[in-house]
């Protein structure tokens, strides 16, 4: 789903804006609304990784509550490996305005050395944004950036075909690069059909790696 900022007098270049693939749970983030005011074009998706998509750009936004809360549970750190298979990520804290940053569920050099470990270990800028209207701003000015680069698969992924979406998670397993897994495909047709096969039929197509196959699926 694609919206436009109707209400604006400037007259809005489409092919030169880069649309911004929202993760379906932002919908309700008052950043969305201060994109539309900056003419960006927003597209929603169920992403797996991240919360905005821009070009070979992936970004978390977290605000500083949400990302002391996700130190405490641990979340923080899947979705911070998660970002690192694109080329370009990086992580928006959000709420300077309204926030005391060092203070809260976490001692503040505790807090510190996260931040230091964000920068250095999971090499991932950091973006300190005032509140919903400054990560709109980040945003929209990394949206009209010239991408000089090819589009990464990982973004091109929300948009992909069915069949285009299986393979992606074929390649996924080890030894099955895109051959073996368009042959996986042509053989088994849907995912559920290669789950169920057995070894013998696997074997046809994967050969000895069948069995390594078999045992990440089980």
């Amino acid at each position: 789903m694609t919206f436009f900022n109707i209400f604006s007098n400037r007259k809005i270049k489409e092919k030169e804006k880069t649309t911004i693939i929202v993760d379906n749970r932002e919908k309700n983030s008052l950043v969305i609304s201060e994109l539309i005011k900056r003419n960006n074009i927003i597209e929603f998706a169920q992403l797996p990784v991240a919360d905005y998509i821009i070009n070979n750009t992936a970004i978390e936004r977290k605000t500083i509550n949400d990302f002391k809360s996700s130190i405490i549970d641990k979340r923080i750190f899947s979705q911070l490996n998660e970002l690192k298979q694109y080329p370009n990520h990086l992580l928006i804290l959000e709420g300077l305005e309204n926030t005391e940053l060092y203070k809260g569920q976490i001692h503040e050099n505790a807090f510190r050395g996260f931040l230091l470990s964000v920068a250095l270990n999971f090499k991932t800028p950091i973006i300190y944004s005032i509140n919903e209207e400054d990560t709109a701003k980040y945003l929209s000015i990394l949206a009209n950036k010239k991408e000089k680069s090819e589009p990464s698969i990982r973004q091109s992924r929300t948009l992909m075909s069915k069949e285009k979406q299986i393979q992606f998670i074929l390649e996924g397993f080890p030894n099955i690069g895109p051959v073996k897994a368009k042959a996986l495909i042509e053989e088994f047709k849907i995912l559920k059909n290669i789950a169920n096969a057995t070894k013998e039929e696997l074997e046809k197509v994967l050969g000895k790696n069948a069995e390594e196959f078999i045992k990440l699926l089980n």
